[in-house]
């Protein structure tokens, strides 16, 4: 994969040499044993300059984190951080508990249920030592420190456990099968989840297995009390029982009585659908989420919130806020989407209609969303290479294709942009968001609606009261081409009047020749490649003003893909798309912005908010 950065972490030589003592050398941290032999290497910037100057900084939790001091005040100077992983640092949970994914913390089953995750500390060669046995912890584990030190020993796993039975200091062991390297801790933070395909660590950790019991007196008193504990606890426990039995029946009644109809409707909607996707209670959402606490985007009428299941499936929970427009998005969602299945398509996995509670379950994209990587300003975080952007711009083109044109119900987007294409570990497009999509009958050719689309996306027909069509989709992907290309917004009040209108801009250097200027200077790309000129003929294309003239999503795809011939599109000068606007209010008639707006075509200003 091309979107790789030049640091890394590699071991130089054994894993089995300790390391004695580390040095700051130009662009990297070297680590060396006794005898001066590099052991590790870590390299945290991308670019080698005998002349910059670096200090490591131990932060509080455990990360070390590099400073160029040559930067001045004004940029950030924090360059790099190691571990990269939250996971890597000795305690990003309690003790004994499980960190994987961005810093979840799970308790290991067996410490649960034996000593609900804190197991008595046992000194370690102590004189008055108790009787101990070794725990099962679990397996596929990783520790912070096993990429650090040398093991103990090298052999089976009984050996390991032996060693350490033997071993007074030994509290914690950790053990690989496939090279048979056994490590012995004197104290521990938290395990971390292994992270590669296979392998790993399996861990056991020495406990107590003494038992107290309790003391009783010659009366007999002890047993008494105890038994009145018991005897009042239990009481207190029916009453509590009872209690909560009757509010949960208020409650129910309360939320039947509010939402009677819609309850019924949907009951009977849902029982009528074919191959609907899962249907999850609010409960085990809420569990997934961790309560919704770890927000990760905002989609139609609702947020997006990161979950994970019990089996480590990472899920986009959609909560749909309110129940007026979100119940009718709901059912759209779950009877169309559900059965929607394209390889260029955001699946959907899943939902939860209980009581006022509306969820639609995503499956989970890593990379998060396309504009995060188009529109980056950082000099030190990584760029999608002309090629990604490419296969993204196809990508993107095929699921709106299969939308308009392969689907049993014609389906149109309205709301196509770089936010609602997702990207997955390996950057493959996939279209998101179906909330605003206008469902339409292959007997329909046009239809008005009452949706919402995004400003700067949206076709002229949304606010020139035509019909709305798929072509209404082919416009705002053009907008989004031409966003992937120059990696940047079509609109940029920052780019000056000549530049601050990127579709003008783009028209007017093709026209020129001057191809090189509107293509992402920060990306390394080869100006005889003609797919460039390719993608910058269609996205001209997709944005005339004409609707007639925009080519339907497959004969983009076709074109993106060299299946037929890229005519030169209409100037925008020249064309339908430059009927300019003539600003009939005192809205822009300060600071120039009148004879700006004046040269800026009519489908990029006063577009209006939700209609």
């Amino acid at each position: 994969m091309e979107e790789v950065s030049n640091r890394s972490s590699k071991n130089v030589t054994s894993k089995n040499n300790k390391v004695h003592y580390a040095s700051l050398v130009s662009n990297s941290w070297n680590f060396y044993d006794k005898s001066g032999a590099l052991v590790w290497k870590i390299v945290f910037s991308d670019h080698s300059d005998p002349k910059s100057f670096y200090a490591a900084i131990l932060d509080p939790n455990g990360a070390i984190s590099f400073y160029d001091l040559n930067k001045g005040k004004a940029t950030n100077p924090e360059v790099f951080k190691v571990p990269q992983d939250p996971c890597g640092i000795p305690e990003p949970c309690d003790p004994y508990y499980v960190c994987f994914f961005e810093n979840w913390c799970e308790c290991p089953t067996l410490l649960r249920s034996r000593f609900n995750c804190k197991p008595p500390n046992i000194s370690a060669c102590s004189p008055r030592s108790t009787s101990t046995e070794l725990l099962y912890v679990g397996e596929d584990l990783d520790y912070f420190a096993l990429k650090y030190d040398a093991p103990v020993l090298k052999s089976t796993l009984n050996s390991c456990k032996d060693a350490c039975v033997r071993n007074c200091s030994c509290l914690v062991l950790f053990h690989e099968n496939s090279t048979g390297r056994c490590f012995h801790f004197d104290q521990t933070g938290s395990f971390q989840r292994f992270k590669g395909s296979s392998g790993g660590f399996v861990s056991y950790m020495k406990v107590s297995t003494d038992r107290g019991g309790i003391v009783r007196d010659n009366n007999g008193r002890k047993d008494m009390v105890i038994v009145s504990v018991i005897g009042i606890l239990t009481v207190l426990a029916i009453f509590g029982l009872i209690t909560g039995f009757w509010c949960y029946y208020k409650t129910k009644k309360k939320n039947f009585d509010k939402y009677p109809q819609d309850t019924l409707e949907e009951d009977d909607f849902f029982d009528g659908l074919s191959s609907m996707p899962a249907r999850f209670t609010y409960t085990a959402l809420a569990r997934a989420t961790k309560d919704f606490s770890t927000k990760i985007g905002e989609g139609g009428f609702g947020s997006v919130y990161l979950g994970l299941l019990e089996d480590d499936t990472q899920l986009a929970v959609k909560k749909l806020e309110g129940v007026g427009q979100g119940a009718k998005e709901f059912k759209a969602e779950v009877s169309i989407i559900g059965s929607i299945h394209h390889v260029h398509l955001v699946k959907l996995k899943g939902f939860c209609a209980e009581g006022p509670h509306r969820l639609l379950v995503y499956e989970y994209m890593a990379r998060g969303s396309l504009d995060k990587w188009i529109f980056k300003n950082s000099e030190n975080t990584l760029l999608l290479t002309w090629e990604t952007r490419y296969n993204i711009a196809i990508g993107t083109a095929k699921g709106l294709a299969y939308l308009h044109e392969e689907c049993e119900v014609r389906i149109i987007h309205c709301d196509i942009k770089p936010q609602n294409v997702l990207l997955d570990d390996n950057f493959m497009a996939k279209v998101s968001d179906f909330g605003l999509a206008k469902l339409m009958s292959r007997e329909q050719s046009h239809v008005f609606t009452t949706l919402r689309g995004t400003r700067g996306y949206l076709a002229p027909e949304w606010i020139t009261n035509y019909a709305i069509s798929e072509k209404s989709d082919v416009f705002s992907y053009g907008m989004l081409l031409l966003e992937i290309i120059g990696g940047r917004k079509n609109y940029d009040q920052w780019e000056g009047s000549e530049k601050a209108h990127f579709p003008s801009y783009v028209s007017r250097m093709m026209e020129e020749g001057k191809i090189r200027e509107v293509i992402d200077q920060k990306i390394d790309i080869d100006e005889n490649d003609e797919r460039v000129v390719t993608a910058l003929k269609v996205a001209l294309w997709c944005i005339q003003d004409d609707m007639n003239l925009r080519p339907s999503m497959s004969n983009v795809v076709q074109m993106l893909e060299g299946l037929c011939q890229v005519n030169d599109p209409p100037l925008l000068q020249s064309s339908a798309y430059s009927a300019y606007l003539k600003m009939s209010s005192g809205e822009a008639s300060s600071s120039g912005q009148a004879s700006f707006y004046s040269n800026v075509p009519l489908s990029c200003v006063q577009l209006s908010g939700p209609r």
